[in-house]
């Protein structure tokens, strides 16, 4: 395959894609769900290996373009029409924290562990699960947080009341473990954690998720 022939199926490649993804629309860029993030996909590898195959000229390329975006174009069709195939090809968001309360069925569905369950709460300002009333597990793998009213009223500042400072929530149990170097940062130890579960009238087999805010142990159970 000559050079001339690569830029001649590259040039033309290029303004097939162009003009996909403007009939497409921003949500292949966006990529809203994980089939759409798939489709993206093959999408541009359908154009980047058939240029380097010889058996592959330029018709062949900018039909396979079309066709799959035709079937793109048809299943966003058909998802925005029906309720049930939107269902099966995008699926629902699902409530991952309910009232302030730890999900565990919807985790497990979802194969969510704690530690990216945090990580996508900071990713929305929320440091503590204390603080989220509601939390639900978009489509495409974001989180959407509803914080707790007393977190989510006037700042200190607006009512001019002195600061006091930020302190970082830590974990002290984790999917039913003690964490041995939360216990380390705060000068504590094991005997100490079984003490404020039995003030619980829990057992450490109960918990699933724990943490310390400088102030109190937050417990969630399975």
């Amino acid at each position: 395959m000559g050079y001339l022939e690569i830029l001649n199926e590259l040039f033309f490649g290029y303004i097939a894609l162009f003009i996909v993804v403007k009939i497409l629309g921003k949500t292949q860029i966006n990529q809203i769900t994980p089939f759409d993030f798939i489709s993206a996909l093959v999408l541009g590898n359908i154009l980047g290996d058939a240029i380097y195959d010889d058996k592959a000229n330029l018709p062949h390329i900018l039909f396979s373009i079309f066709t799959w975006s035709a079937l793109i174009f048809i299943t966003e069709v058909i998802t925005q029409k029906s309720r049930r195939a939107r269902k099966v090809l995008e699926g629902d968001p699902s409530v991952v924290i309910k009232k302030g309360i730890i999900q565990w069925n919807e985790l497990k569905k979802n194969r969510l562990d704690i530690d990216q369950l945090l990580q996508l709460l900071r990713a929305k300002s929320a440091f503590s699960v204390n603080e989220v009333a509601y939390a639900i597990l978009e489509n495409d793998g974001s989180v959407s947080v509803l914080k707790k009213s007393s977190y989510d009223a006037a700042t200190k500042q607006d009512l001019k009341i002195n600061a006091e400072k930020a302190i970082m929530p830590m974990v002290i149990i984790s999917d039913g473990k003690i964490i041995e170097r939360s216990l380390h940062s705060l000068k504590k130890d094991e005997k100490w954690v079984h003490k404020k579960l039995t003030e619980a009238n829990l057992t450490l087999k109960q918990v699933c998720f724990a943490e310390w805010d400088s102030k109190q142990l937050h417990l969630h159970t399975y």
